[in-house]
């Protein structure tokens, strides 16, 4: 049985900080726009080493979005950053006229997503945006789940042709993803199982390891896949999985509305109707708080999805 271990914890940020670096030494077209956020997004090595290639826009996301299209006409290839909720929905606007209507090579990096933003509260936790980046026509949606595959999914967006939204977080998470291949577009199956598939991504890919070997240790076998890439979804891999399966969890620091979930649940309805269960925020804004106090309050820990999986389960036919 596959096994999936931690040695050490790290900010996936910090993994968005090092991919950006390095991909700014193998290709001079790489530059970095940051609103007056350039430590919180790690954005410092990039900052020092090629001080002609940052620019620092200011508190202007919606003027940063603007330029970054611009830069584009050039042959530029531009990498946003300051945090999800000032990314997407301060600038929503911005990006789908300027950057995804015509289709602009523009890679929008979003730090301090979801709930573990924490102490910052509400108004920074923004539940919404893996949604409202996915419906826009011609846009890839990235959700890595840890610092390693945080920094191959940056290096990766250095080759990826078109508009692309990454988002990351801000607390420190366990790295587990090591040697692991990382492919834009394509799932990757960390566990093999055959009672119950888990289709997670992010942080809480790692609740759903833990929950995994609680479950074991109940005698139930979980295939658990990381959906790192929310758009385009690798459906074959979804349907493959729950064609042995027969039943599904989803996972997901997101509204229960429009995120992973409803993307999982559509191939479903399309293609092969299954028992799903999500766990997801429901219907709610955020609050203050540590990110290990949110996550359990707003049922995102391993023991929810433990519960989850125990619940769509009976529904299995």
């Amino acid at each position: 049985m596959t096994k999936l271990t931690f040695t050490e914890k790290k900010d996936t940020r910090s993994g968005f900080g090092v991919g950006l670096h390095e991909l700014g030494k193998k290709n001079s077209n790489v530059v970095a726009l940051c609103a007056d956020l350039t430590g919180s997004l790690k954005m410092d090595a990039f900052k020092k080493e090629f001080p002609e290639r940052f620019y620092q826009i200011g508190i202007a996301e919606a003027n940063m979005i603007g330029l970054a299209a611009g830069m584009t006409i050039g042959g530029k290839i531009p990498f946003t950053g300051t945090f999800a909720n000032f990314s997407t929905g301060r600038v929503y606007d911005q990006i789908r006229q300027s950057v995804a209507y015509s289709g602009k090579n523009v890679k929008i990096c979003a730090s301090h997503a979801g709930l573990t933003l924490g102490e910052d509260g509400a108004t920074h936790q923004i539940l919404e945006d893996i949604g409202m980046m996915k419906m826009l026509p011609g846009m890839t949606v990235i959700v890595p789940c840890d610092y390693n595959q945080t920094k191959a999914a940056t290096i990766a967006l250095g080759d990826h042709e078109g508009p692309a939204y990454l988002r990351f977080g801000r607390p420190s998470w366990p790295i587990f993803t090591a040697d692991r291949p990382f492919t834009i577009g394509k799932a990757d199956k960390m566990i093999d199982g055959k009672d119950v598939t888990i289709f997670a991504c992010g942080h809480l890919v790692w609740n759903a390891v833990e929950a995994e070997a609680q479950l074991a240790a109940k005698g139930i076998s979980v295939e658990l896949i990381n959906i790192h890439t929310i758009k385009p979804l690798d459906v074959e891999a979804i349907l493959a999985s729950v064609e042995k399966t027969r039943c599904v969890v989803t996972c997901e620091e997101h509204q229960i509305n429009g995120g992973l979930g409803d993307s999982i649940a559509q191939v479903l309805a399309r293609f092969n109707p299954t028992p799903i269960e999500m766990v997801a925020v429901n219907d709610s804004f955020g609050e203050s708080g540590t990110p290990t106090q949110l996550l359990k309050k707003y049922g995102l820990g391993p023991e929810n999805i433990v519960a989850a999986v125990e619940k769509v389960l009976k529904r299995k036919k």
